[in-house]
């Protein structure tokens, strides 16, 4: 968008939206299942952050002997 567009352009407020019930939820029910992906990789990332974190700070933090064959170690 070059200058001498952007001074024209006129600013819009949206003051109300006229949509059929059940197509509102139609449009909710899709957002949501459009969202399960991107919680999937949102989590998958954290989890590798944190096995990166518990990597690096694990034996600080007292983890070292806790997942040995042997069994609990309390």
């Amino acid at each position: 968008m070059d200058e001498k567009n952007y001074q024209d352009a006129q600013k819009v407020v949206v003051t109300d939206i006229r949509m059929p019930f059940w197509s509102m939820v139609m449009f909710m029910v899709k957002l949501v299942l459009a969202s399960i992906p991107a919680l999937v990789i949102f989590s998958m990332i954290i989890s590798l952050v944190m096995a990166v974190i518990t990597m690096l700070f694990g034996a600080m933090w007292g983890f070292h002997g806790m997942f040995h064959q042997g069994g609990p170690s309390f």
